[in-house]
Order: C-alpha cells, then structure tokens, then sequence
C-alpha cells in the first residue's frame, strides 16, 4: 500500500463525516484510512462505521494527549509508504491523491505539504477566514501560491512525510501548538527534501467563529516563541510583523484622542482588506467579515507572540509551565 491517511479527531464527527466522504470519492484509491480519536467526549466511532464498507478506514480511540501524539499513534498502526496528515477540518477535491502520485513520480520527496482554499459550502465567516490565512496583505500570503515550492515547511493540515523519514525522525515532537514546523525544521535539518505540491490542495475549514479563531492565532503566536527557543536560526523578519502591525495599531488607537489623522492608517488598510476580499469572492459581506479576520489574525499572532516573549524570553519560564491554560483543558 502506497497512502496511508492519518487523522486525529478531538469532538467532531460532522467534519469527519465531510472529510470522510470526500476520500469515497478520489480518483486514486490505492489508500488506508487511520482515524484517531483523541480523547473526545463527541467520539466519531459511528460516522466512521458507515464508511467500512466503501474505504478501507480504521478507527481507534485514546486519552487525549494532543494533535502530535495523536497523529504518532496513527502512524504507528499504519502500513502506507507515506502518511498523508489531515486535520479533521478539511476536505479533499476528488483529484488530491492523484495529484500528489503525479507530482512523486514526476519528482520524488521525503516530505511535501499542499495550499488551502475555501468550499463553496463554507461560511462567510469561514470564507473570511480563509482569506485573512492566506492573502499577501496578512502574513499569510505565501500559503496557496508557487513561490518557494523547493523550500516549504508544509503544515498538519495538509502534510505528507515518507514513512521511513517519519520513523528516523521519530515522529511529531511533543509541542502542543507548531509541532508541526517543528517536524519540518527537523526534516530539513536531516538533509531531506521538503517541498510545495501546489497541485495538491484541500478545503480547509479552520475555525467557525471569530472567537476561536483568535484563540488559534494567539497560540500560533506563542507557538512561534516556542519554536524559536527550541531553534533560534528559525525566527524570521515576516514572524515579527504581527506584534510590530499590534504595538502600532495600539499607539495610533492610543494618539487618536489628540490627533484623529492618527486612525488614517487603520482605516486605510482597513479598506485595503474590504476591497481585495470582496473582489476575491464576490461579497461585500465576506469583503466586511475579512477586515475583522484580518485584524483578528494580526492581532491575536502579535499578541501571542508578545506574551511568549515576556513568558519565555524576559522572565525565563518554561513552554508547559508558561501556557498550560492554553494548551491544555
């Protein structure tokens, strides 16, 4: 077997279900299924059962350790040649998996990952989202494109490794949050190739409300800390703009009472946004919805990425002991 599909689930069935049916219909079916429940209290072990008879799916149930460990524990019990990491949040158009054989035979990899878009079905708020994770006017602008597709850090939503370079580097680490840049900082660091299948994208979901999506954001921040603690060459100047765009949106809000031109930045880029995301999906609503995601993206990653620094870097503190409220129920 060539692809295995490893899955971790943590409370939803409905989005396995979406994800599910959407592996029914690849046009590639040399694949296994592993889902992974992660300690749920919505488990997903009925929606999987309807699918026994048309995918060849596997389902297991464990205490909640997390994404990273949950998707170890999948790879573990499966037997493809390369692990395809979803996130339960996605769905696949039916020519992924034969874009990804395509782009292997054309040229082999050690590990690859793939762009995102927004579903028609999806939300407007989902859809702003969406936008707001991948526009060139958010931090996010390289996801989806074909710029550095020989040196991509590919992320869980949409990752594949080689088993044999899963086994010899032992998997995803045991980070809560950015375990998967983690993964492939030591995928690079092993000399093996990591690269861009542009070709091989998914719908991704990403958070339903505006709430939890700053709550993901502001992790990622704090993930970013993290990960610089761990390899200090990894921080670039693009991971800095978040909390430069947040201290700068403070001290204009800050000056606005003595000088009301001081707004004329925000509402410039706030305009900026509306008028891109609108003309991208046709919506004055989703053009709204994506100024407001945009600064929840910016803002919730700045923040983050302040607070870790203070926890981590001025006051010296550990990564667990330092946002266990965060990444831990």
């Amino acid at each position: 077997m060539k692809y295995s599909f490893i899955i971790p689930v943590y409370n939803r069935p409905d989005e396995v279900d979406e994800l599910l049916a959407s592996l029914v219909h690849q046009t590639l079916r040399d694949f296994e299924v592993i889902v992974v429940e992660d300690g749920s209290s919505v488990p997903c072990k009925d929606v999987v059962e309807k699918y026994r008879d048309v995918l060849d799916v596997h389902y297991f149930d464990k205490p909640n350790s997390g994404p990273g460990q949950t998707r170890n524990y999948g790879a573990e019990r499966s037997r493809g040649e390369y692990l395809l990491i979803l996130d339960s949040d996605c769905i696949l158009p039916p020519g992924y998996l034969t874009a990804v054989d395509e782009e292997l035979r054309r040229e082999p990899a050690d590990a690859f990952g793939g762009p995102d878009r927004a579903h028609e079905s999806f939300t407007d708020i989902q859809k702003a989202i969406n936008y707001s994770m991948t526009s060139f006017f958010t931090t996010g602008g390289i996801r989806g494109g074909k710029k550095k597709m020989d040196k991509f850090y590919p992320r869980s939503f949409n990752m594949v490794v080689r088993r044999e370079v899963y086994q010899r580097l032992g998997g995803f680490s045991p980070m809560r949050f950015g375990e998967d840049i983690d993964f492939s900082i030591r995928i690079f660091a092993a000399g093996c190739r990591c690269r861009l299948f542009p070709d091989a994208w998914v719908y991704h979901k990403r958070r339903t409300d505006f709430r939890k999506f700053f709550k993901q954001v502001h992790n990622s921040g704090i993930a970013r800390i993290n990960l610089y603690k761990k390899y200090p060459d990894s921080l670039k100047l693009v991971h800095l703009l978040p909390a430069a765009f947040t201290v700068g949106v403070a001290v204009l809000l800050l000056a606005s009472p003595f000088c009301v031109y001081s707004l004329l930045p925000i509402l410039l880029y706030a305009l900026l946004v509306c008028v891109d995301a609108t003309a991208r999906n046709r919506s004055l609503v989703i053009g709204l919805y994506a100024v407001v995601a945009s600064f929840i993206q910016l803002i919730g990653y700045g923040t983050g990425f302040l607070r870790a620094w203070w926890q981590r870097c001025v006051r010296k503190r550990g990564e667990f002991e330092a946002f266990k409220k965060n990444f831990y129920k």
